[in-house]
């Protein structure tokens, strides 16, 4: 039948529009007729229409894991790759899917750099109700993101850290598809979400990845099954591709932290790494880095990278790599030890509880929305943003709250008007939810999947 055909291997020839019927029929593509489709994207011979309805079959159709890493290595081959092979040590890298609050790139980044492990860290801006790394790190004065491969590799060589944005031809097919995806309402395709992020990673060369799967409310992904499944193929992927990769499961039913907002969630990095910070962003950091120090075979265990982990923060040596970390990106160093060099908005107001009760609900995507109206967060790619603005949480799930007793703090710019700032205040009261009985504790980290997909 056609859509079993493998037309370079049979026929000796191809169309998009046959590979588009063999895809929407449920047929796999083979790896020459991907590494097809993806270079006649990049060059112009497949045009967007076509790559349209291929998108949308794999939405309906799925792909195999093989299939799935096949579109990844051809993605990867589109543009640039960086080698860091002359970085000495086993490096590690991580990832996560994206989040409100998810400040944990700013502490893992120079925590587990001080621990002895190399991190070069490729980090993208945020857009909708998630942040973006290089967005909050660019809140700090002077801190620059926009590094060469060269000055990335070399400023890893020389402190062990470096945060980056990503080079201009690193994985351009991934650019254009994702692009096309968002306009063609094919984003939530887990294959396709696992290849966006997973060439990103292949191509900027490290030596391990942790994944950090976010669910819940406050997440791309809302389902346990549907993170589990992007779990699975993502460390399916890496694996296959010689990377090894395990990822976890993490619950993002309410934001990570108290601080929501880039400049606000730097001074929170700066206090988790003095040991100072909310107990969850610190859990989720040493668990992940933990992770990163075992698949580094810096330990033996998970458990044992945590211990080293606690150690590096109690005795100030993760700090002081972060202030390296900031000062050789040109940005101010003595933000790590007066936070208040940061900026400042100029308007914060007190949103204070309505009713008594216990907090048992916190709907982080919401958040995420009342911040990104305060201007912390973007729209659109061109959109630009106040490194001030935010909000800080001061009750979550589990707290007693009185009423007329603060829950949360606005930080607005002096641009944002009486009503906007009253408008981010009902959202906050209605974000949260309130009973007479406390709920049980809520469990941050949900599974965990290997290097074997389990």
């Amino acid at each position: 039948m056609q859509n079993e055909v493998d037309y370079l291997k049979v026929v000796g020839r191809v169309r998009a529009s046959d590979l588009i019927l063999k895809k929407r029929s449920g047929s796999a593509l083979s790896e020459a007729e991907l590494n097809y489709l993806i270079d006649g994207y990049v060059q112009g011979a497949v045009p967007d229409y076509q790559m349209s309805a291929m998108a949308m079959a794999i939405y309906f159709m799925g792909m195999t894991e093989e299939e799935a890493l096949f579109l990844t290595l051809a993605m990867v081959n589109s543009g640039d790759t960086i080698s860091l092979e002359v970085i000495p040590g086993a490096r590690a890298d991580k990832h996560s899917t994206g989040g409100v609050g998810d400040t944990t790139t700013l502490v893992l980044a120079p925590l587990v750099a001080a621990a002895g492990v190399p991190v070069a860290k490729l980090s993208g801006r945020g857009l909708g109700h998630t942040g973006g790394t290089l967005d909050k790190l660019e809140s700090i004065p002077g801190f620059q993101t926009d590094l060469s491969a060269a000055e990335l590799i070399a400023a890893v060589k020389n402190i062990g850290v470096a945060v980056a944005g990503q080079t201009a031809n690193l994985v351009p097919a991934d650019k254009m598809l994702y692009a096309l995806r968002d306009v063609t309402a094919t984003v939530d395709s887990i294959p396709l979400i696992a290849a966006s992020i997973m060439s990103k990673k292949l191509a900027a060369g490290p030596g391990s990845l942790v994944l950090d799967v976010k669910c819940g409310s406050g997440a791309f992904l809302k389902e346990l099954e549907q993170a589990y499944s992007l779990a699975r193929l993502m460390c399916g992927i890496g694996n296959g591709a010689g990377l090894e990769t395990i990822a976890l499961i993490t619950s993002m039913d309410q934001p990570l932290g108290r601080a929501v907002g880039n400049a606000l969630e730097v001074e929170e990095a700066i206090l988790t790494l003095r040991g100072e910070g909310p107990p969850d962003l610190e859990e989720l950091c040493l668990a992940l880095g933990g992770w990163m120090l075992c698949l580094s075979k810096k330990v033996s265990d998970p458990e044992a990278g945590k211990d080293i982990l606690k150690a590096l923060i109690a005795d100030g040596t993760a700090l002081e790599k972060f202030r390296e970390l900031i000062a050789n990106q040109q940005g101010n160093a003595a933000v790590t030890e007066d936070p208040g060099l940061l900026p400042r908005a100029e308007k914060q107001v007190t949103v204070k509880a309505v009713k008594d009760g216990f907090v048992v609900g916190l709907k982080a995507e919401q958040i995420g929305n009342a911040v990104m109206a305060l201007g912390a967060g973007r729209e659109t790619r061109d959109s630009s943003i106040d490194p001030a603005a935010g909000i800080v949480l001061e009750k979550k799930i589990g707290d007693r709250v009185k009423k007329g007793e603060p829950i949360a703090v606005i930080h607005a710019g002096h641009a944002s008007s009486s009503e906007l700032v009253y408008s981010v205040e009902n959202q906050i009261i209605s974000a949260y939810e309130f009973e007479d009985r406390p709920c049980g504790k809520q469990q941050l980290v949900l599974g965990l999947v290997d290097q074997k997909g389990r």
